[in-house]
């Protein structure tokens, strides 16, 4: 745990009693707070009530009197589409409001640090794709290496309920936009940008305030080194301004889309080779082609990203290559389940909008396609382009009929997970892969992504030859 400073002897409110809620409430306490908790859900304030934590309604005149800040969990919104009625009682009274990623930048350095020979570092993922793997490969690389690394943020663990940094120690944080919009301290020692598409513009006010939530980690407290996929012309607008010349070597510009030339430092990757140049020389590269956990150009954007980030903290080229050939890949996200008759079963259930799934389906080819679910807005035009890959889309969800009518490729309508996979299954010959990509929110069938996922992987195996 991370005990947060600063609040000692104060009181301290907490909205949302969720898993980074409670982790916060508790860490809070640690460092001499006393906090006050509240969440709409009796269930919730149960939970947090059996820890001993005091539950008072935030909604109530008088609820802020004596008290020194509010700390919002990432799922409850203080701006767009409308802020949470305890949020605006506390903008009215004048009260700091934080979250748990704020609390953490602000207390995880500590005295004992001036005793280590390499201070503890912080790297920070955000962006719109691949940043959980992005995220989860670093911290492979990292333990791979024989360094001493925790995964937290919106994957792994709690940001404050790890452990406290060790002499040459690396934090690796996935942070969603919903965490770094919202954070009043955003100081990593390298922060990476991996793209940009639209996601959760109804959160955000549209797509100029999705970009500045994200933009908030490099602009807040400024990075050492800042890896950033300039393929999107936000990523090169943001490379742009946190780069004092060409030369600048402390921004590393990533791209999966043309090489990269100049004084600075890149890496990218063309034709499955990563290649890294500094200073207008190269100075390493890997073939990527064989890596069974990172299929697809934009698993390449990941690994370039990845290589980057620790690069940038003095691992060795070799060392990286060494590590990506051992990855085994997160699961929900281009994950292998099973080869079987020629055929590969491909689980990418977080391939939740068009853009990731489009990444999906250019992944593999000869694709029979599980598709659908609560249809985000924009619509699924993007995806026809992706449609030469598609031997037969197979459409889940309540909607489905609407979800298929939208695609230029063959569709069929099978509402169910069950349906989909039998069908698939059925249908697939060797050289083909049944790839789950559903383009989709989860939450008109599931209660979550990884919900979905797991429930195809339970269709395939039980369908399969014993």
């Amino acid at each position: 745990m991370i005990p947060v400073k600063g609040f000692s002897g104060q009181k301290v409110a907490v909205l949302g009693l969720g898993r980074s809620g409670l982790a916060t409430a508790r860490a809070l306490q640690a460092g001499g707070a006393e906090p006050v908790c509240w969440d709409d859900n009796p269930a919730a304030r149960e939970r947090a009530e059996a820890e001993e934590f005091t539950c008072a309604d935030l909604r109530r005149h008088g609820a802020f009197d004596d008290t020194a800040s509010l700390i919002v969990s990432p799922g409850i919104p203080h701006l767009y589409p409308d802020p949470n009625p305890v949020v605006v009682a506390a903008l009215e009274a004048g009260i700091p409001i934080d979250n748990d990623i704020g609390l953490f930048f602000r207390s995880f350095a500590g005295p004992e640090w001036n005793n280590y020979d390499t201070p503890p570092r912080v790297i920070a993922v955000t962006g719109s794709n691949g940043k959980s793997t992005t995220a989860a490969l670093i911290h492979h690389i990292l333990t791979e290496a024989g360094r001493e690394a925790q995964l937290a943020g919106n994957i792994g663990r709690g940001v404050l309920d790890i452990d406290p940094g060790g002499d040459g120690s690396v934090v690796v944080l996935e942070l969603s936009s919903y965490q770094t919009e919202l954070a009043r301290a955003l100081t990593p020692d390298v922060a990476v940008f991996t793209n940009l598409s639209p996601d959760h513009l109804d959160r955000h006010g549209g797509m100029g305030g999705y970009f500045a939530a994200k933009r908030r980690l490099f602009a807040e407290g400024g990075p050492d080194r800042a890896v950033i996929g300039i393929d999107e012309k936000e990523g090169a607008f943001l490379a742009g301004q946190l780069a004092e010349g060409p030369a600048d070597d402390r921004v590393i510009r990533v791209s999966v889309a043309r090489k990269l030339t100049g004084l600075g430092w890149q890496v990218f990757a063309r034709k499955g080779f990563l290649s890294e140049y500094r200073k207008g020389r190269q100075a390493g590269s890997i073939d990527l082609r064989g890596i069974k956990g990172l299929p697809g150009a934009h698993n390449h954007q990941n690994a370039c990203a990845a290589y980057a980030a620790c690069r940038a903290l003095g691992l060795a080229p070799r060392v990286i290559e060494s590590a990506l050939h051992n990855y085994p890949g997160l699961p929900h996200r281009s994950q292998i389940i099973a080869e079987a008759d020629g055929v590969t079963y491909v689980n990418d259930s977080k391939a939740t909008n068009v853009d990731s799934a489009l990444k999906a389906l250019s992944a593999f080819k000869q694709i029979r396609w599980i598709c659908g679910g609560l249809e985000k807005e924009g619509g699924l035009a993007a995806l026809n382009g992706a449609a030469d890959q598609v031997i037969k889309a197979y459409v889940i969800g309540r909607e489905a009929a609407n979800f298929a009518m939208q695609l230029e490729a063959d569709a069929q309508v099978c509402t169910t997970m069950s349906e989909a996979v039998e069908q698939a299954m059925n249908d697939a010959k060797p050289g083909e892969t049944v790839l789950l990509a559903p383009a989709a929110a989860s939450f008109d069938q599931y209660d979550n992504f990884e919900q979905r996922g797991e429930d195809f992987v339970a269709q395939v195996r039980q369908r399969l030859p014993k």
